[in-house]
Order: structure tokens, then C-alpha cells, then sequence
């Protein structure tokens, strides 16, 4: 069983790509993040096509999350519950669902913007809903695993230069706390491991050549429950779907199954 994520950054803007790399990787299962979309407008037609089943939690033109299966969708939640509201309005940033025999949630933790920052304050308190949503619901022997674009980096080598993110968000003693507090729930960062690459970039800026660089952050990620985890074969960032024209600023995370 193949399960990805990837924050497409507009699925309208990357919809052609998102159907090539469907056919041609053969997942089974995608988690999707930052629609900009609303619910209506999502590519539910196209992508059932494909023959894949699609839950959307979206509401306009930013944020949104999804999940893209041909495995089958049920047990469909969408926010989290208690979840924290900015600026009055719950934001559509986590939605899961069971698909074959896993229990997935797609995420996408609010960036955070300056430390201090109202919406930095908020992205702590969303971790903490995030923690409470995930760890009620990997209870069991059930393959379980939450991913996404978390908007942090785990350590100081997942991001190309440290010391240029002094005091900068990302990578905070605050946020990184309340990532270990959701790890510390009983999963496994299951990407990366020693199998292709040693802490691969997820994500490289648009801007000043971040990619041809690999000025780059590993800030998508990948945590599994002791099932999910001992059933890990094979797991990689796909950074050939980074490059070219039309490309998302992030590229897809794969991990590979050993599951029926």
C-alpha cells in the first residue's frame, strides 16, 4: 500500500501534475494540503476518474486539507473537535478518514508567522487540539498515522542553514515542544529513514533559487502508530515533482506499506 502527502499549494494551480503523479506513482491513498479552494470547486469529478474517492475539508481561498483515496473513505471527521478559531473562524486545516485497513489525518498546522505573532499563539493551541484529536483516535491495533505540512522543523539539520532562522518561526524551542508532545503520543516519524536519503528537504522557497540550491526545510511529515510503523518498507521525498515549471513550493512524501 502506497500513502503520500503533499501540500500542492492551489490544486487548481496544480491539478495537471496531481493527476500525472497519481497515475504514474500509484498511490493509493494522498493526503492533500493547501487546497485554496473551496469544497465546490474542489476536483472531485476529475479525480474520480482516476478511481479515486475524494473527502475535502475547505472553505475558500486559503488553507484546506484532503484526502484522495481508492481504497475507500469512511469514518469521515473533518476539523478537529474543540479545535481553536483565528480572527472568530475555525479554519479547515485537518481532516481524516479510514482508507482500506489505515486510519489517516491530513494536516496542515497554521504557519505561525512571527514569534509573538496572535496566529503563533494560535498554531500552539492548534498543535495542542491536534494532539488531543490524534491520540483519542490511534487508540488500538489499527495502522494510524496523521500527515501533513506541520510547519515545523523536528531538528536544527532539517533546515539548510540554522543560524538564519534565529528567532524566526519554524523551528522555536515553543513549536518544537508541541511537536515532540504529539510524537510523544505513541508514533514514529517514519520519514525519513535509512533507506534512501538522511533527512531529506520537504519544502524549498519560490524565491531566490531555494530549490536548484536545496535551500530547503523538512517540515512535511510523516507520523505513524507502532502498526503503522512496523509495516514501513519504504519511504522518500519524490523531489523530482519540486522541479519545472507549474511545480509546488513542496514536494510529495511517500511511504510504502507492507499491508493488505
Amino acid at each position: 500500500m502506497r500513502i503520500a502527502t503533499w501540500n500542492v499549494n492551489s490544486i487548481t494551480a496544480r491539478l495537471p501534475r496531481l493527476l500525472a503523479w497519481l497515475e504514474s506513482s500509484g498511490t493509493d491513498v494522498l493526503c492533500v494540503q493547501e487546497t485554496k479552494c473551496t469544497a465546490e470547486q474542489f476536483p472531485a469529478e476529475q479525480l474520480r476518474e482516476l478511481g479515486y474517492e475524494s473527502a475535502v475539508n475547505a472553505n475558500g481561498r486559503w488553507n484546506g486539507v484532503a484526502l484522495i483515496s481508492r481504497v475507500g473513505l469512511a469514518d469521515i471527521v473533518k476539523g478537529l473537535p474543540d479545535g481553536p478559531e483565528y480572527d472568530g473562524v475555525e479554519e479547515p486545516r485537518a481532516i481524516a478518514a479510514t482508507c482500506g485497513p489505515v486510519r489517516l489525518w491530513s494536516v496542515y498546522v497554521p504557519n505561525g508567522r512571527e514569534v509573538g505573532h496572535d496566529h503563533y499563539a494560535y498554531k500552539l493551541r492548534w498543535f495542542e487540539a491536534l494532539r488531543k484529536a490524534v491520540a483519542d483516535d490511534a487508540a488500538g491495533p489499527r495502522p494510524f498515522a496523521v500527515l501533513g505540512d506541520f510547519n515545523v522543523a523536528p531538528a536544527d539539520e532539517d533546515v539548510w542553514d540554522i543560524a538564519l532562522f534565529e528567532g524566526a518561526t519554524h523551528v522555536t524551542p515553543a513549536e518544537r515542544a508541541a511537536l515532540a508532545a504529539l510524537r510523544e503520543e505513541g508514533f514514529a516519524d517514519v520519514v525519513p529513514r535509512p533507506l534512501k536519503y538522511d533527512r531529506p528537504f520537504t519544502y524549498w522557497d519560490y524565491r531566490e533559487l531555494g530549490f536548484p540550491k536545496n535551500r530547503g526545510m523538512r517540515i512535511d511529515l510523516v507520523y505513524g502508530n507502532t502498526p503503522f510503523a512496523a509495516a514501513v518498507k519504504d519511504s522518500y521525498v519524490d523531489r523530482e515533482e519540486r522541479k519545472g515549471k507549474g511545480a509546488s513550493d513542496h514536494a510529495p512524501v511517500v511511504v510504502e506499506l507492507d499491508i493488505v
